[in-house]
């Protein structure tokens, strides 16, 4: 069973994930925490303590898991009837993808959520377009493997789509991909919920 969780910053869309997984440790599963983030500095290190403290005494006997690239495989890996997993956040393994992929980055990488789309990949646009062909592959083997996945898996992810249309082309650039992924995994998600203002909206099914 797969559930996203969508919400845009600070809308509760982790809260609410961990509540889902604590209805299913109620019931005797065991849980995962998928963490897909990387402290690259020392505002980002802060936001993950805060999110690491915040686990130590929600109730959930978590088993932790950090990965930010070969997320795909990990889920098959941990995947299993009576387990829930919990993926915070599909749209930091986009940034994650995106910059490995690409041949040069700018050594002050952006720090927070959906802003890490202020990274500067200073490559050509051949190799631009190799890190988007070397994604999308990504991206397929990702959503393809989401049916096969056994026990429930919870994928938090960024509502980037909401607001202006950013200036730069890079930003623009992880706004689309970012839209394109949240609807493949929507499409064959079994429940989709927007969070807003930390309030659950139930959108699959209505």
């Amino acid at each position: 069973m797969i559930h996203l969780v969508l919400g845009g910053a600070r809308s509760g869309k982790s809260r609410y994930g961990e509540a889902l997984v604590r209805q299913y440790t109620a019931l005797g599963f065991d849980a995962c925490y998928v963490a897909t983030a990387q402290a690259l500095d020392d505002e980002m290190a802060t936001r993950i303590a805060k999110h690491q403290a915040g686990r130590t005494d929600d109730g959930i006997e978590w088993q932790l898991f950090e990965e930010s690239l070969a997320l795909t495989a990990l889920l098959k890996r941990l995947a299993k009837p009576g387990r829930v997993i919990l993926v915070d956040c599909l749209t930091l393994w986009l940034t994650n993808q995106l910059l490995a992929s690409s041949a040069k980055i700018d050594d002050e990488p952006a720090s927070t959520e959906w802003h890490a789309t202020d990274f500067i990949i200073s490559a050509s646009s051949t190799s631009n377009d190799e890190a988007l062909a070397s994604w999308q592959g990504e991206k397929s083997a990702f959503v393809d493997s989401l049916a096969e996945l056994e026990g429930v898996v919870v994928l938090i992810s960024n509502e980037v789509g909401s607001g202006i249309v950013p200036l730069g082309e890079l930003s623009r650039q992880f706004v689309d991909e970012a839209g394109w992924l949240n609807q493949a995994v929507a499409a064959l998600a079994d429940n989709v919920t927007l969070v807003v203002a930390g309030l659950p909206l139930a959108l699959k099914p209505l």
